[in-house]
């Protein structure tokens, strides 16, 4: 197979009689068929200027996603695996553009945060090694996705930071090490052209159905500036544009959708719930279901900048958004209106007691973790109701020394 670039374009010159060869720019991308690299993968195609390398696990699933691509010369997939350096090298080789956004996400990477750290960092190690082993590593321009998580706790009032934030992961959360170890291999190795976009939580229709502990691991209190999976998918295309500046190269951005977009975990909840035609989190769960602290999230005083540079955002109006993610989802979802919220509550409550996982099983049997997430024993007990973990209106936010309206 070759993994060189493709077939050229020819191409008649405006108002020129020469013909001249204008070649594709090879893009390499990792972890395409997960949400942001197929979101990515989809705005490059669109593009149709590029030829795109998909480095993908061999499995039934991954086959049939990519069957449709088969027959594009502009579309090759590299069967392999991000911890195994000649897959990498197949598809690094050739390329001029390399985004690195594959490896293990939660929830996989909470059930499992040895191999997460493992899988995650061997991944950026095989991808910076290939890029440094081409004999034009000085040309090829990486991107490696990093996470909202390498800043990690954040409690009440602090909400507000920027990429210059210190890198301190929350305590147990090994995909956030994972992600600062990762983003330093590419800082530290000597690329010529490297930048770190850290995407924060991603909204995508699937996240309305998604259910599972770790739910109940963030705090009401707590806050997150949202990126839609258009914008993200946009993001990674717009970084392969010729007209990206110099400056924009060799630094760390924020990703997301803006200020709009900034959220109380609470407030996501009420509008996640909401969209699906259920009642408010005060009738569906119980408040000391969720931790206290522990977690991570911001809101941005820099994210502007990205799109400043990139212009990838929608600004889609954020409640538009949700009933469009909500109207992407199988029929069956527009019936979840119908379970009343005692019924919901009983689905709900097992995962809040999964061995392991569950906030409530932490509670009776975890007490190191209890205390990582929920402080004290006081601090629990002094949960009765939702007034104890709802946040007030945060009109006004501490932001380091200074105080900013948030509304």
């Amino acid at each position: 197979m070759n993994f060189g670039k493709t077939a050229s374009l020819r191409t008649l010159k405006a108002g020129s009689d020469n013909l001249y060869i204008m070649t594709k720019k090879t893009v390499f991308l990792t972890g395409g068929t997960g949400n942001m690299g197929w979101a990515g993968f989809q705005e490059l195609y669109k593009k149709g200027k590029f030829n795109i390398r998909l480095l993908a696990r061999d499995s039934k699933k991954n086959r049939k996603l990519l069957d449709s691509y088969s027959s594009d010369p502009s579309v090759t997939v590299v069967w392999g695996d991000l911890t195994k350096y000649e897959d990498v090298l197949a598809g690094v080789a050739g390329s001029d553009y390399v985004l690195h956004v594959g490896g293990m996400v939660s929830p996989a990477a909470d059930y499992y945060p040895e191999k997460t750290l493992k899988v995650n960092v061997a991944a950026a190690e095989n991808v910076v090694k290939a890029i440094l082993a081409q004999p034009n590593a000085s040309e090829i321009k990486a991107v490696y996705i990093g996470s909202v998580a390498q800043y990690g706790d954040r409690n009440p009032p602090y909400h507000w930071g920027g990429a210059d934030e210190p890198q301190t992961p929350a305590k147990y959360d090994m995909y956030a090490l994972s992600k600062i170890r990762s983003e330093e291999i590419f800082a530290s190795a000597g690329l010529a052209k490297w930048v770190s976009l850290r995407q924060t939580g991603i909204l995508y229709p699937g996240i309305l159905s998604v259910v599972n502990p770790t739910a109940f691991h963030v705090p009401m209190g707590g806050v997150l500036e949202w990126a839609t999976i258009e914008d993200s998918g946009r993001l990674l295309a717009q970084v392969c544009e010729d007209w990206v500046p110099e400056e924009f190269w060799n630094k760390a951005y924020n990703i997301s959708s803006g200020e709009q977009y900034r959220m109380t975990n609470y407030e996501f909840m009420t509008r996640m719930l909401g969209a699906l035609g259920l009642p408010s989190p005060e009738k569906v769960f119980e408040p000391q279901w969720f931790a206290l602290k522990n977690f991570h999230g911001m809101w941005y005083t820099d994210a502007d900048k990205l799109d400043e540079i990139l212009h990838f955002r929608s600004y889609t109006p954020v409640d538009e958004y949700f009933a469009t993610m909500k109207s992407k989802l199988p029929w069956f979802y527009s019936l979840a209106f119908l379970a009343p919220a005692f019924a919901v509550k009983m689905f709900m409550k097992p995962f809040a007691y999964e061995k392991g996982m569950g906030t409530q099983w932490w509670v009776a049997n975890d007490p190191e973790k209890f205390e990582a997430y929920y402080g004290s024993r006081e601090a629990y007990d002094a949960i009765r109701s939702w007034d104890d973990v709802r946040p007030a209106p945060l009109s006004k936010i501490t932001c380091g020394a200074q105080t900013t309206d948030a509304q």
